[in-house]
């Protein structure tokens, strides 16, 4: 997996800043996102893969198939991915630039997981919390998962916090095992 990001980390890059300087940023997440989610179905990643189509044939029926949020920039990003034989990075191309885009935004997509449901005003001030701590804008995703018996995790990138009961438990037996 990490191989995948390195060949699809310099191609995100490359259309992040293209977005960047033009000031369509949200757009070309927006359409990398409906890409990465079209070349992810299995009989499409099959006929990208196919060598009886040329580049330019696979990056136009792309390009159709997705036209809605296709701009000409995005069709050439699209022929040269396909001249490279990297349609199938997309998805993770599209990962990358979504973390491009946050880090310009400074905002951090937070997945909060909690034994029991959140009031509005709970998560409210968590958001803050963790806002002040990581001073960046908290787009907060919250879930209950009752096997965490109490307390929460909390996780942002490679960040994890585990301060669920669960998670002490299973501290506690491993100091005791060893």
């Amino acid at each position: 997996m990490a191989e995948l990001k390195t060949v699809a980390r310099p191609y995100a890059k490359a259309a992040f800043e293209v977005a960047r300087e033009q000031g369509h940023v949200t757009e070309w997440a927006d359409m990398l996102n409906v890409l990465a989610t079209v070349t992810s179905e299995p009989k499409l990643k099959v006929a990208l893969q196919n060598p009886a189509f040329s580049a330019e044939e696979k990056a136009n029926a792309l390009a159709e198939v997705c036209a809605e949020v296709t701009t000409e920039q995005g069709k050439a990003f699209l022929l040269n991915l396909a001249e490279n034989k990297r349609l199938t990075l997309l998805p993770a191309i599209s990962a990358l630039f979504q973390q491009f885009k946050l880090n310009f935004e400074k905002a951090v997509d937070v997945k909060f997981t909690s034994a029991f449901e959140l009031s509005a005003e709970q998560a409210q001030v968590l958001a803050a919390s963790l806002a002040k701590k990581l001073d960046r804008t908290v787009n907060l995703t919250n879930e209950t998962d009752a096997s965490l018996i109490g307390g929460v995790v909390i996780r942002t990138g490679d960040l994890i916090i585990d301060g669920s009961v669960r998670g002490k438990l299973a501290k506690l037996a491993e100091a005791i095992n060893s």
